[in-house]
C-alpha cells in the first residue's frame, strides 16, 4: 500500500470516528466542527476562498462553528468524497459539477459544449432560477447545493503539436475527469478520452500514458502541467462549475442561524472565487507562455460544428425543453 493510500485511509477513519464521537455536538452550547474536502492543491483559488469562508463562518458565529479544510484529495477522490457526503461521513465538499451530476443528471446540462462564451453569462444563469431548478432534487439524494463556485472554461493541452482544428485531436489520448459529458465532447472531436483521478494526472502525463488533458488555465498552472505539456489550445470547449455541496444529513442537524450564515458565506465566496479565476486567467496564460508553452487560439467554429452531435446525444437525458431553456438563458 502506498504512503498516499495509507494517509487517505487514516484520514477517512478519523472522519468516521469523529462523526461517531460528535453525537449531539450540534447543541447551541457546543462547538460545531464541519469538515470541507476538495481536490485542488493549496495553490488553487478554491483553497484560499475556502480559508476565507472558514474565517467568515467562525467570526459570524462567534467561534461556535469551525470549518476544517482537507485540500488536495486528502480524503479521497472527488467521486469518493461525494459518496461520503451522501452517506453523511463528510460534511461539505467543493465538488466538480460532473461528479454531482452522477446524483442529479440535470446538473450536467451546464457542461454542454460551447454553451457559454464568458464568465459573466455563466454567473447570470447559475445565480438565477435555473441554478436552483437543476439542483432542487438533490436533497432527496443526500446532498444540497449551497452555491456554485468556479472551475471555469476549459482548455486543452498536449505534448504532441498545436491544436488548431478538430482533426489535430484525431486519435490523441486525452485524460479527462470522471465526467460523461467531457468524454462525449472529446469523442465527438475524434480523440480517445479516458478518466483518471486529478491527483494522478501529472505523473501520467510525465510518463506518456496520455498525450494531453483538459482543464481551466488556473488548474493547468497550479499543477505545473507546463512541465509535462508543451502546447495549450484555448478551446473553451465547455464550462464547469464547482458546486459547494453539504451533506443533507448534517444540514438537518444544524441550527437555522448556522445554516443561514454558511449559505451566505458559500454564496459570498462563490463570487470571490469566480472573480479570482477571471482576474488570473490572462496573467497565468502569459506566464505559461514564458515557461515555454505554445499558446494557440484556434477558430472555434469547426469545433462547435463537430460537437453538435453531443446535444443530440444528451437531449435524451435532459429533454429538448430544458436544453432550449438553458440555451435561451445563456444567450440573454
Amino acid at each position: 500500500m502506498t504512503i498516499k493510500k495509507i494517509l487517505m485511509t487514516l484520514a477517512i477513519l478519523c472522519l468516521s470516528v469523529s462523526a461517531f464521537a460528535e453525537g449531539n455536538q450540534d447543541k447551541d452550547d457546543e462547538q460545531i466542527v464541519l469538515k470541507l474536502g476538495y481536490s485542488s492543491p493549496t495553490s488553487n483559488p478554491w483553497h484560499s476562498c475556502a480559508e476565507d469562508l472558514a474565517e467568515y463562518v467562525s467570526e459570524n458565529t462567534d467561534g461556535r462553528v469551525r470549518i476544517d479544510l482537507y485540500p488536495a484529495e486528502m480524503l479521497g477522490s472527488d467521486k469518493q468524497m461525494a459518496e461520503m457526503i451522501k452517506m453523511g461521513t463528510l460534511d461539505m465538499q467543493i465538488a466538480p459539477q460532473g461528479v454531482v451530476a452522477n446524483y442529479e443528471p440535470k446538473m450536467a446540462i451546464l457542461e454542454l459544449p460551447f454553451l457559454f462564451d464568458s464568465n459573466e453569462a455563466v454567473a447570470k444563469v447559475l445565480d438565477g432560477p435555473l441554478g436552483d431548478e437543476i439542483a432542487k432534487d438533490l436533497p432527496k439524494k443526500g446532498m444540497r447545493v449551497l452555491a456554485y463556485w468556479e472551475n471555469g472554461l476549459r482548455q486543452t493541452t498536449n505534448s504532441k503539436h498545436e491544436i488548431m482544428s478538430p482533426s489535430d485531436l484525431d486519435g490523441m489520448k486525452i485524460r479527462t475527469p470522471d465526467n460523461k459529458m467531457t468524454i462525449s465532447i472529446f469523442k465527438s472531436l475524434g480523440s480517445n478520452p479516458a478518466p483518471l483521478a486529478y491527483s494522478e494526472l501529472y505523473m501520467a502525463l510525465s510518463q506518456g500514458v496520455f498525450d494531453g488533458q483538459e482543464n481551466p488555465v488556473v488548474n493547468i498552472h497550479a499543477s505545473k502541467l507546463y512541465e509535462v505539456q508543451k502546447y495549450i489550445s484555448l478551446t473553451n470547449h465547455k464550462y464547469e462549475s464547482k458546486p459547494f455541496i453539504v451533506s443533507e444529513k448534517k444540514w438537518a442537524k444544524l441550527p437555522a442561524d448556522v445554516q443561514l450564515i454558511i449559505t451566505e458565506g458559500a454564496k459570498k465566496f462563490a463570487i470571490q472565487n469566480r472573480a479570482m479565476f477571471a482576474e488570473q486567467n490572462e496573467s497565468l496564460l502569459a506566464d505559461l507562455e514564458a515557461k515555454g508553452m505554445t499558446v494557440s487560439r484556434p477558430d472555434l467554429t469547426p469545433f462547435r460544428e463537430s460537437t453538435k452531435s453531443v446535444y443530440d446525444e444528451w437531449s435524451e437525458v435532459f429533454g429538448k425543453e430544458l436544453i432550449d431553456e438553458v440555451l435561451m438563458a445563456a444567450t440573454k
